[in-house]
Order: C-alpha cells, then sequence, then structure tokens
C-alpha cells in the first residue's frame, strides 16, 4: 500500500480521517490498497473471474467446490490461498452460502491468519471498523441475524472461536464499509470487497478524490512482475498539505435531500457537507424547461417519468431495446418543453436511450441523445469526475460510429483527459480509450486529405468505416 501521501487523524464532527501531508497533484495516487476481503456478487458467480473480479466468456470452474471460477490456471493458483478454506466448507455443506456470509467467512479466515492485526500496511485493523449495529432498525437487525445462523452452518471456526456478538460486529463491518466492485470496462458492479484503510477515507458530496477498482495483472510470464487487484484513492484535483481526502459514498447525481437520505440510512450519518447545506445543484436536477410550463404539468410529466423510466429500465435490462427504445420515445416527447435536459429524470432516459438505439445501430439518433445527455453531465458534475467520463466515451463512441469522427475524436479526447485521473493509464479503460483516440485520430488525418483532394474519397471512406467498425466490434 502506498504510504507517506496521507495521515490519519481525528475530527470533532467526522471522527477519524485521513489528509494529505504534502501537496497532491490531479490523477496522483494517494492510496492503493489490496482488499482485505472479497467475493463476486452471488448473480454473476459464474461469469466473473472470483480471482481478479474480470468478466469472461468462458470460465474454468473449480473441480472441488464446482461454485468458484477463474480465467486460468494463473488465476486459481493466485487465488487459492483464500479460496481453500471456502472451498473446503462449500463441498461440506453442499451448497455455497450468500454473498454476505462468503464475505464474512473470508473476513474470518483472514482475521485467524493475521491473528487480528493490521496487515499489509494498513493503517487500521479490519476489527477496529465502525458496525453501527446499534442504529439498525430492527428488520435489517433480524436480516443480519439470519446471516449469523447461516455463517454458523458454514463455517466451523466461527462456531469454535467466535462469539454470536462477535460474529454481529462483522457483519455491520460489512454493511457499513464494504465497497462496490466493477468489471474491467468499469460498467457493472460485480462483487464487494473490504478495504480496511479506504474505510477511514471520509464522503463529501464534492470529494476531491475518486476511488477505481484496479484488476491488477496476473498475465506476466514471471509471477515476479504480478500485481494485486486493489482500490486506488485518486486526486481529483490539486489538494493543499493539510486538506482532508474525501470522496462520494454514494451516486452524486441526485438530489441533496435523497444523498442525505441515502446515506443516513446506510452509513449513519448526517451528510453537512457544503453542497448539501446549501442544496446546491438541486435547482438544476429538477429544472423546468426554459419554456417556463405550469406547475401541475410539470408534476404530471414527472410523474409519468418515474412509472415509465421503471418499464425503460427493466426493458433495457432485459435486452428487450425495441421495446426500452419505444418507452423512452414516448418518454422524452412528453418531457420535451417541460423538463430540462438536467433533469434527473430526463437524463436517466437519454441513458437508455442511447445505450438501445447503439444496440439497434441508429448511430446518428443515439449520437445526438448522447450529446445532449454530456451536456447535461456537464452542468451538474465536477471537472474530472468517472461518471461524466464515461458518458463522453460513450458519447464518442456512438458518434464515431455515426461517421461523425471530428466530434467523436474530441469527445474521447475529453474522456480520456478525465479517465487519466480517475482510473491512471494501466486501467482496461483508459487503455481502450487509448486506442480509440489513436484510431480516430488516424481517420481525421485521413478524412482530410480527402477534403484536400489528396486520395480518392470513396475508397477511403469505405475503408475508414470498416476499420472503424471492426474496432468497435472488437471492444
Amino acid at each position: 500500500m502506498t504510504g507517506g501521501n496521507m495521515e490519519l487523524f481525528e475530527s470533532e464532527k467526522k471522527g477519524r480521517g485521513l489528509r494529505a501531508t504534502r501537496e497532491l497533484q490531479t490523477g496522483e495516487v494517494v492510496l492503493a490498497e489490496p482488499s482485505y476481503s472479497a467475493v463476486v456478487f452471488d448473480s454473476l458467480a459464474y461469469q466473473v473471474c472470483h480471482s481478479c473480479f474480470r468478466r469472461q466468456a468462458k470460465l474454468h470452474r473449480c473441480t472441488q467446490c464446482r461454485f468458484a471460477h477463474y480465467c486460468d490456471r494463473t488465476c486459481q493458483t493466485a487465488c487459492w490461498e483464500e479460496h481453500k478454506q471456502e472451498c473446503a466448507a462449500i463441498r461440506t455443506l453442499g451448497f455455497p452460502p450468500n454473498q454476505n456470509v462468503r464475505l464474512a467467512a473470508r473476513m474470518m479466515w483472514r482475521r485467524k491468519k493475521d491473528q487480528g492485526l493490521a496487515s499489509d500496511g494498513q493503517l487500521v485493523a479490519a476489527d477496529l471498523l465502525q458496525d453501527h449495529l446499534g442504529d439498525l432498525p430492527e428488520e435489517e437487525l433480524k436480516k443480519l441475524q439470519s446471516d449469523v445462523d447461516n455463517l454458523l452452518k458454514f463455517c466451523s471456526i466461527a462456531a469454535k472461536h467466535h462469539s454470536v456478538e462477535d460474529i454481529r460486529h462483522i457483519f455491520g463491518v460489512i454493511r457499513c464499509n464494504r465497497l462496490p466492485l466493477t468489471d474491467q470496462r468499469g460498467r457493472q458492479d460485480v462483487g464487494w470487497g473490504v478495504f480496511p484503510s479506504l474505510s477511514l477515507v471520509n464522503h463529501d458530496c464534492w470529494p476531491n478524490c475518486a476511488v477505481t477498482f484496479n484488476h491488477g495483472n496476473q498475465s506476466a510470464v514471471s509471477s515476479a512482475l504480478h500485481s494485486k487487484m486493489r482500490m486506488e484513492l485518486r486526486a481529483l484535483r490539486k489538494i493543499s498539505e493539510g486538506e482532508e481526502l474525501t470522496f462520494g459514498y454514494v451516486d452524486l447525481l441526485n438530489l441533496s435531500a435523497d444523498r442525505q437520505q441515502q446515506l443516513k440510512e446506510r452509513f449513519h450519518f448526517d451528510c453537512s457537507c457544503q453542497r448539501c447545506s446549501q442544496h446546491a445543484g438541486d435547482d438544476l436536477m429538477s429544472a423546468a424547461a426554459e419554456s417556463k410550463p405550469p406547475a401541475d404539468k410539470v408534476k404530471e410529466v414527472t410523474a409519468f417519468s418515474k412509472e415509465s423510466l421503471q418499464k425503460i429500465e427493466k426493458a433495457g435490462t432485459d435486452g428487450d431495446y425495441r421495446e426500452a427504445l419505444k418507452l423512452s420515445h414516448e418518454c422524452l416527447e412528453k418531457q420535451e418543453n417541460v423538463l430540462a435536459d438536467t433533469h434527473l429524470l430526463r437524463l436517466r432516459v437519454f441513458g437508455v436511450a442511447t445505450e438501445a438505439l447503439s444496440h439497434l445501430k441508429k448511430f446518428s439518433e443515439a449520437a445526438e441523445v448522447a450529446r445532449r445527455m454530456v451536456e447535461g453531465y456537464e452542468k451538474l458534475l465536477q471537472p474530472n469526475n468517472a461518471q461524466l467520463g464515461m458518458a463522453m466515451m460513450k458519447a464518442g463512441v456512438v458518434h464515431w460510429h455515426a461517421g461523425q469522427v471530428e466530434a467523436g475524436h474530441n469527445l474521447i479526447c475529453k474522456a480520456y483527459r478525465i479517465l487519466m485521473a480517475t482510473h491512471g493509464p494501466n486501467h482496461s479503460v483508459t487503455k481502450d480509450l487509448e486506442a480509440m483516440r489513436s484510431q480516430t485520430e488516424k481517420e481525421l488525418k485521413m478524412l482530410k486529405e480527402i477534403d484536400a483532394g489528396k486520395k480518392q474519397p470513396m475508397a477511403a471512406s469505405s475503408s475508414a468505416e470498416e476499420t472503424a467498425k471492426g474496432f468497435l466490434r472488437k471492444q
């Protein structure tokens, strides 16, 4: 784990936190921490490698428990130390328990190995993280107790060496401190991990850092060159010496009241950051169109949009893109001249519509919708926000595929600058962007030569289009 960039301190309002011990530059890795324990989600157990958390079309199954799946023998070997006790427990029980129980069991096995002490340069032992059990409502406590009972059946160490209160504490720690792990393209959460040092970094709704999951590298010929999967805390802007480090615990594209409610329910604190206190951005996120429609019309369209989005997003999740597009068009038509392009409900419809149009190869229409979505994001998010960067990347790709190479190249370059800060040069997403940036740059040069009459237009244009399509199919 990197060190020398930050220190632990006590705050009157927030409790423990981390602050910079020197000036930090945009994109700099402030903290890189391997997971203390991590698991793949139940629903993706056969689609995601249990070692590096990459999605793969063909995975190799553990021949003993027949539950864990891996990219190859290298990933399986790298994970064996963590999986071997889980493997035996699954065989004894006869089936794998849920992801909460599996993560708690892995924490117990790791705890036994480390004798409860902080390891790998961690700033705090996992045992000393907050559990907030006293803040949980009755319904949540019942769910937690069910997981405790299932863990006692699954993990023999739990029954022999831990009290029920100790086990409850571990589940409380998981609930309050787990971080989502994304696939290699950064598009979907595929698992959970516990990172004790990162748990000390406090939340802010306009943070100065971003957290990104790096899958590491197990593909080098020499194992000495392998790197562990890790969570990286990167500076989103220049950070002054002594300034507190923060990142966003929840989706920042929400109204301040909704963010505060989520933070209270999940993390048990009242957010009083400047953005929440001043309700900054709320006016844009709930804005009516410039035509100033009547209040009752705004209310009617807002209710219609919420109802429609449930159907639209379900159709998108089910892969029924024609239905998703049909519903999206209906909703966008209702919203036109009633809700502003920065309204959260409109942005959500833009997102699903872009996805559906891309799948149906209607790239010109997708490019226009994606452009409006990006313009809305730019007004609501920080300049180096990863969500903005990913939206720009998506918009750049559809513009490129629509034959609007210059616009696509400009968006891809903007996305590259943002994601270099949030993800770094070695992440799969950034490498994809670098390849796209290089390709669109070549095509722009080619098109300029065509315009200057240096090449035969038809042949060159056809070649550029086929190159773009081939690259996108590969991606």
